[in-house]
């Protein structure tokens, strides 16, 4: 049976590296591309806000084409959704009929997916769904990756720009998701099995951000961000 035309969500991060890995090991699927919202006003991965340069750095490593969807620094869902809309359109002519996420068990995001890509007449893969989270960021180390924490809620401040290792494990607080699921922490993975090649940075400044809540009664939300120079 020949393998299924796939585009893959990537974030950069070690869910999506994972995720990425399980996929190119079986024949299931051809990754045509890779598919990363990106912050148009800053030339940043949206939410990581990891640099463009290095992005593109990772998808050279990778030598699977990318698709950018370039979004405004606060998009509404209007547009969030009519620019996804429109790439999908574009991937669906070309005979893209499966889109592969890295989630882990957020429900309300799988439907929300799920919803979005059938309207567009492509299907979900979640190579990840409903994995224990500390075992596959076990086997993340244990298969050789390398990655950075770029980006860290408030209260987590500390553990922003550390690589993910069992003692960073270790250290986490109780209650705080080893895979930052529910958006504690995110990441960007510069080494691996399936890069080509690492990708080489230094640390810059580290800096907090705001951001509104989606409900109005709720505080607003607090990030730490490391910056990632390329070389």
């Amino acid at each position: 049976m020949p393998k299924q035309p796939a585009v893959f969500n990537w974030s950069g991060g070690k869910d999506s590296t994972l995720a990425l890995h399980y996929v190119l090991q079986n024949d299931d699927f051809n990754v045509r591309y890779l598919l990363t919202t990106v912050n148009d006003g800053f030339n940043r991965i949206a939410m990581h806000g990891v640099r463009e340069a290095l992005l593109q750095e990772q998808v050279s490593s990778l030598n699977i084409p990318l698709i950018q969807i370039r979004l405004p620094e606060m998009p509404d869902m209007e547009i969030y959704e009519r620019e996804i809309g429109s790439a999908l359109k574009r991937l669906k002519s070309e005979g893209v009929n499966h889109s592969i996420f890295g989630d882990i068990f957020l429900e309300d995001l799988k439907n929300y997916r799920e919803n979005q890509l059938n309207k567009n007449g492509i299907k979900t893969v979640f190579p990840l769904w409903k994995r224990d989270s500390l075992e596959l960021v076990k086997e993340f180390i244990s298969l050789g990756y390398l990655t950075i924490v770029v980006c860290a809620q408030d209260g987590l401040q500390d553990f922003c720009g550390r690589i993910i290792d069992q003692s960073f494990l270790d250290d986490l607080p109780e209650g705080i998701d080893p895979a930052g699921e529910n958006g504690e922490f995110h990441t960007f993975v510069f080494d691996g099995p399936i890069f080509n090649k690492s990708i080489q940075f230094s640390i810059g400044e580290k800096v907090h951000k705001t951001f509104p809540s989606p409900n109005k009664d709720d505080k607003p939300s607090g990030y730490w961000y490391i910056d990632l120079v390329p070389y």
